[in-house]
């Protein structure tokens, strides 16, 4: 970049405006600047203090990456107002910050002794191992002491998550489940105005007005740091107030971000509105981007030098100091020296920093994705609650003395379980609550435990997976609901950029436990199109960390699902519960009538002994001559495939996967040892599906025997009897069974 917006230019500008103000009077630190403003002088230096050291902090990461020892260079110099916005509000309030919040953030880990934020922020400019929130994975602004939640720089994804945290806030108080945020707290969340156009930002301040709208509190306040530019797209002039300011149940504010007793006044009366009235708020901090996106961003490819000037005589550091100078706080040389204090040390740390080590290991880069304590999430799976609660839940009638029953009433069995013994799990979705869902699983539940733990959300499944985020933060082990698998696609973000990558980049400080419930696959007899039976895992499956199980029968169901839950609140994991539409309600698996699909819902005295570890799979059968490898509806297709081809002098046995991440690769490769040939039966498609992992992990393993493998097509799943064309078939499996075998004995 050129001189004219760089480092040297926006120091300069600063230092040769500063000199020129002339002093005043001098008033003590302690008065109020003005008769009638409540600021005092230390608390403008306390902002100056944060906002210089934000800027120095900037130049310190360009030179720092100019010299190859520093790895993130996106600033936060023109937004320094920010720092007000962290005055105004208390160091308790969670903050989910928008990228360029150095200065809330300096000024947030001021406010509680023995933080050190200046060295944070360089030991994640220069990815040490030993920086305190993300350990050298990331550069982010987060520390569990100042309630700064680690954000990535996905646009908007944080925004769900935020409504979420603010809605189970306040849920936790009422249903007094355990938390770590106080029950006034105000949530921050901010944001820039590229950022505020991003549908996933326009679908969660949706969902607060949404919340707010029924009387349900969420104590929000957004925060939009308006520079006019995302990258190198201009935002309209005043399109954030045309498109904020005027919403029905949107408390609107606006300040200038380059004049800190504007910005402070603003921000306290926001925070002082959402704190009492428990409502969300939006505030407009009109803010200035200085020396370009990024260290690489060449910004006079697409902005003006005479713009890229203007911008500098809006500089917020200037507009505090003028404040200093002008109330008699500090002379002009004064606000230099404080300034180059500021800058010394910066420079003393960075240098510092730079020696720190690193990470050294795939292991240990990859420790905080898995955390893995088997023992305690089997004692945890197999706890129940009182007999005498049980009987009560269940009207006298516990699901084990029902007789053998279908998935979907193991599943509401299990739910209706886990609600009676934990008062801190949560039950929620589309059509989950009055309804019982679409196929009937969460059926009786609501009436049971209450519209404050089984509720129904809005059509937004970016809101329903926002709200398990932010309940998961607050204390609670949410279980959402997402009503089909292809309507998982329009949120995913919230699983891999938002769920997944919070214990990675907090080094397991903060957690996000959730059981993510989705009605998925397809064999629903041509029902519903694509849409309602979508067989597409691949998205899912490469998220590192995330737990994924599918479970084809009643009483695998219950011990998973218990399991999962287990591995949400011991180990904080992301689980997601595929459970296959078309075995639902199947009772029969033989001929009609003979009730072999169904299963005992199993009683609480054999949850341990019969505990269903992550990554462990279920053999029926014994055959010697072929191991057939299913899940899900496979599951009984190879069943009665196996059957018939026993007729024909063929005997396999049928290995259910259950868990299709982790893959349970022990007991994979035990029985494809037993019969020396695998067939890997996948209603997923072909490119892309589970197949292409389970014959992976077998040649890792040194298998030498005889493998192949059957798939749906590489298709949608059209409507009507068209779907039998390109979805995986019984005589499929008996046609590659019978091709495996003849080509491994010739």
């Amino acid at each position: 970049m050129s001189d004219t917006g760089g480092p040297a230019a926006v120091d300069r500008h600063f230092r040769d405006t500063v000199t020129a103000l002339p002093p005043a009077e001098p008033r003590p630190t302690a008065a109020p600047i003005t008769p009638d403003s409540p600021v005092t002088g230390d608390d403008l230096l306390r902002i100056f203090t944060a906002q210089a050291g934000s800027r120095q902090l900037d130049f310190a990461a360009r030179e720092l990456g100019a010299r190859k020892q520093g790895f993130y260079s996106i600033g936060s110099s023109g937004h320094e107002g920010n720092a007000a916005v962290a005055a105004a509000l208390r160091p308790s309030d969670p903050a989910l910050l928008h990228y360029r919040s150095g200065a809330f953030f300096l000024y947030r880990g001021g406010q509680l002794p023995g933080q050190q934020p200046l060295w944070d922020v360089l030991l994640g400019v220069v990815a040490a191992a030993e920086e305190p929130i993300s350990g050298g994975r990331h550069k982010v602004f987060g520390s569990k002491p100042a309630a700064v939640i680690p954000q990535t720089s996905t646009i908007a994804s944080h925004l769900p998550r935020a409504v979420g945290l603010a809605f189970a806030i306040e849920r936790a108080a009422r249903l007094e489940v355990a938390t770590d945020w106080p029950t006034d707290a105000v949530v921050v969340c901010s944001f820039g105005d590229a950022s505020a156009n991003h549908s996933t930002a326009v679908g969660a301040i949706n969902a607060a007005l949404h919340s707010a709208h029924q009387g349900i509190p969420m104590p929000i306040l957004f925060v939009c740091e308006d520079n006019g530019i995302g990258i190198s797209v201009r935002t309209p002039t005043e399109w954030i107030d045309s498109a904020y300011g005027h919403r029905p149940g949107l408390r609107y504010f606006s300040a200038d971000g380059g004049d800190p007793l504007d910005a402070l006044s603003a921000a306290t009366h926001a925070a002082r509105w959402v704190r009492q009235n428990r409502a969300p708020a939006f505030l407009r901090l009109r803010t200035v981007r200085l020396m370009g996106h990024a260290g690489s961003d060449v910004e006079t490819a697409y902005r003006s030098r005479t713009e890229i000037a203007a911008g500098l005589e809006r500089d917020p550091l200037v507009g505090t100091a003028r404040r200093l100078v002008s109330s008699g706080v500090l002379t002009p040389r004064q606000v230099i020296d404080r300034y180059d204090r500021i800058r010394d040390e910066v420079a003393e740390l960075a240098e510092k920093a730079c020696s720190r080590p690193r990470l050294r290991s795939a292991a240990e880069v990859a420790a905080p994705l898995a955390p893995h304590r088997p023992r305690e999430v089997r004692a945890d799976a197999a706890r129940t609650a009182p007999e005498a609660d049980r009987r009560r839940a269940f009207r006298g009638a516990p699901p084990e003395d029902e007789g053998p029953m279908t998935l979907a009433q193991a599943v509401n069995g299990t739910l209706a379980d886990l609600l009676c013994r934990d008062r801190d799990v949560l039950v929620f979705g589309e059509d989950v609550s009055r309804k019982g869902g679409v196929y009937g699983v969460t059926k009786g539940l609501r009436k049971r435990f209450g519209a404050r733990r089984v509720f129904d959300t809005l059509l937004d499944e970016q809101s329903v997976l926002g709200a398990a985020l932010g309940a998961g933060l607050a204390g609670f082990v949410p279980i959402p609901e997402i009503q089909y698998l292809a309507y998982v696609h329009n949120a995913e973000d919230q699983i891999r950029g938002e769920a997944a990558t919070l214990s990675f980049f907090s080094r397991g400080q903060y957690r996000n436990p959730m059981v993510v419930r989705i009605a998925g696959y397809a064999y629903q007899k041509g029902f519903g199109g694509h849409f309602h039976n979508d067989n597409s895992v691949a998205a899912l499956r490469d998220i590192p960390g995330v737990v994924i199980a599918s479970p084809a029968r009643a009483d695998d169901a219950a011990h998973m699902l218990r399991t999962c839950v287990a591995a949400a609140r011991e180990d904080g994991r992301v689980c997601v519960f595929l459970e296959p539409i078309a075995l639902y309600h199947t009772r029969d698996l033989h001929e009609p009538g003979d009730g072999g699909w169904l299963a005992p819902y199993p009683p609480p005295d054999a949850w341990d002994a019969r505990h269903v570890g992550l990554g462990r799979a279920r053999t029926h059968g014994d055959g010697a001559d072929l191991t057939l490898v299913t899940f899900a509806n496979g599951v009984p297709m190879c069943l009665r495939a196996a059957r018939r081809l026993a007729g024909r002098g063929i005997h396999a046995r049928v290995l259910d996967l259950r868990w299709l991440a982790p893959l349970p690769a022990a007991d994979l490769r035990r029985e494809a040892e037993a019969t020396g040939r695998v067939l890997v039966v996948d209603e997923t498609r072909r490119t892309g599906g589970v197949a292409e992992a389970v014959l992976a992990e077998l040649v890792d393993a040194g298998f030498d025997g005889a493998l192949g493998r059957v798939n749906s097509g590489d298709s949608f799943v059209p409507l009507g009897p068209a779907a039998h064309q390109v979805l995986l078939s019984e005589e499929m499996i008996e046609e590659a069974a019978e091709r495996l075998l003849s080509a491994d004995r010739r």
